[in-house]
């Protein structure tokens, strides 16, 4: 692979990949160390996922100043940061024997892991603009299933490897990989973005009404989405062990269920990459957010077999709405003021994120199960429909020459 551009693109997909699957190790592992730890973790559920409450929120705030360290010591050093770091934590959390050192051990993979969002998307973008065809929506999308993979790859693996090796090498493992990674990256000469943007398209300009009405539901959605994000793809192992597989000697066969069900959302991100180069983006996103609350709502009451297609569709429109989400960002937010944008979006993203861990750990302690929690989810699901009702429906997004016109200029969309 010897295009810059590609190369960059390669290594920050690798690096959605250990972001998503380190942050939700716990969410499986935890299904391991009550049977195999129950003297230094205790044997309840909802207390030692509770532990990864302090990774989440440093998760969220570390994306808020990552603007201003990637002015000051530049892009390559920081997702070396994140590489080094977060493998480093996830050793750290294996090695952890007691719930003190194991909640410092995951906070410090949070707030490595808050590295990747602001400082990779970027990359990602300014990489694919420059790239021949300029597909943004589709490099995009392409981000997406590697993140998704993260998340689908965490439960199987996690469960495998806590059930065959024991719970503490379900952290190791990723996190020695990670380092190896880290260790390839520094080896990898810098990515010239000045002479990419040289060679790029100019952004277009946008009237200001229409971007602050972008903006504004993107800050909306961020929070939402946070929460409904991570609180079900942290369940998922846990619904499936209550719904499908219940005996401790099942863990893998939860993994595997875990997997099947996150890969759904895998094939959607790649597809509504696709879309989106195609179509405007709120007409990929409402059909998204438009299956969230009857999905959920069906998911607190529903047993058996039923459970597994639900949460594959319920998967496939929370990670399809990830790339949506991506790249209004990229359309809608001038290059120049695209680091900022994600420090601030993905802050108040994560923070809405750090709140799933505890609310499904005490919902799930205070009624023996996880239906409360789902329906609370189902609420969030139906802000997200009205955001989507809301986002911009312009033309201009796929040919932005048209934003130059003295209607788009007026904020009207000219006739189609």
């Amino acid at each position: 692979m010897h295009d810059p551009a590609a190369r960059q693109i390669a290594f920050v997909n690798i690096a959605h990949v250990f972001t998503h699957y380190g942050l939700l190790i716990l969410a499986t592992a935890v299904l391991g160390m009550v049977d195999q730890a129950p003297a230094a973790f205790g044997q309840e559920y909802g207390p030692i996922l509770a532990l990864g409450t302090g990774m989440f929120v440093l998760y969220g705030l570390g994306s808020l100043p990552m603007g201003w360290l990637a002015a000051r010591f530049g892009r390559k050093a920081m997702m070396a940061g994140f590489f080094l770091g977060t493998g480093g934590a996830m050793m750290l959390a294996g090695l952890a024997d007691r719930p003190l050192t194991l909640g410092l051990a995951l906070a410090l993979m949070g707030a490595f892991s808050a590295i990747y969002h602001p400082i990779g998307t970027a990359m990602l973008v300014e990489a694919a603009a420059a790239a021949p065809g300029g597909k943004v929506g589709r490099a995009v999308g392409i981000n997406g299933a590697f993140g998704n993979m993260g998340v689908a790859l965490a439960p199987v693996v996690t469960a495998l490897a806590a059930a065959r090796l024991g719970w503490h090498w379900a952290f190791v493992l990723p996190g020695a990989l990670s380092v190896l990674v880290g260790l390839a990256w520094l080896r990898e000469p810098a990515f010239d973005a000045a002479r990419a943007a040289a060679g790029a398209k100019p952004f277009p300009e946008i009237p200001a009404a229409v971007v602050r009405r972008a903006v504004t539901v993107l800050l909306t959605i961020a929070a939402v989405s946070g929460l409904v994000f991570n609180a079900f793809t942290l369940l998922i192992p846990k619904l499936m062990e209550e719904r499908l597989a219940d005996s401790p000697d099942l863990l893998p066969v939860v993994g595997m269920l875990a997997f099947l069900a996150t890969l759904c959302g895998g094939v959607t991100q790649f597809t509504v990459g696709r879309m989106i180069d195609r179509y405007t983006l709120k007409r990929v996103f409402l059909p998204l957010a438009l299956v969230q609350l009857p999905c959920l709502a069906l998911l607190s009451v529903v047993q058996g077999w039923l459970v597994l297609p639900l949460a594959g569709l319920m998967a496939a429109s929370i990670f399809g709405q990830v790339t949506v989400n991506e790249t209004m960002t990229a359309r809608y937010v001038a290059p120049a003021l695209r680091v900022k944008l994600y420090s601030i979006r993905f802050t108040i993203g994560f923070l809405g994120a750090a709140a799933a861990s505890p609310l499904i750990g005490l919902l799930h302690e205070a009624t023996g199960g996880l239906a409360a929690a789902l329906l609370v989810l189902a609420g969030f699901g139906a802000v997200t429909f009205l955001c989507a009702l809301a986002f911009p429906d312009r033309p201009e997004e796929l040919q932005p020459e048209l934003w130059a016109q003295p209607q788009a200029q007026a904020g009207l969309a000219p006739a189609e």
